[in-house]
């Protein structure tokens, strides 16, 4: 009776284990839809569109050091100071840990600021947090990469 108790106790187990594993998995795949869909809408921005993703508390750092609010940020997309052509984001990674995401990847970019056409590479991490069920951009952070 003791070794039926103890298999049932181990696949229960087992079971408990590939839903958390489940739960993870669908939690980095809707907020790597998010940060895809950042990704379109840093090349083709809208008011609508930027406000959608990022919270009204958004600190978006640049690799320069300039910190951004939310308003800032999507000021600075939409009259065209900041203009992204064409973004990959490169060797990326989700970490979900309860309602914040921490994402890292390299942005390679085709970028036209202000009129002046440049193409950068830096890295980034993203800090994504689920706010009424829906993924939401909190912080952004650039940094250059070492050569």
């Amino acid at each position: 009776m003791k070794k039926y108790f103890l298999l049932l106790v181990l696949v229960l187990i087992s079971f408990s284990n590939r839903a958390q594993t489940k739960t993870v998995s669908n939690e980095e795949t809707a907020v790597a839809n998010q940060v895809e869909a950042l990704r379109k809408a840093l090349i083709d921005p809208t008011e609508t569109n930027l406000k959608a993703l990022t919270s009204k508390d958004l600190s978006y750092g640049h690799s320069s050091g300039v910190l951004q609010d939310q308003t800032v940020f999507i000021e600075k997309l939409l009259n065209g100071e900041s203009d992204f052509v064409t973004i990959e984001f490169q060797n990326q990674s989700i970490q979900v840990v309860g309602d914040v995401a921490i994402v890292r990847h390299n942005l390679a970019a085709h970028t036209k600021d202000s009129g002046v056409e440049k193409d950068i590479k830096i890295g980034i991490m993203l800090v994504w947090q689920k706010q009424k069920g829906k993924w939401l951009l909190v912080a952004r952070q650039a940094y250059k990469l070492s050569a």
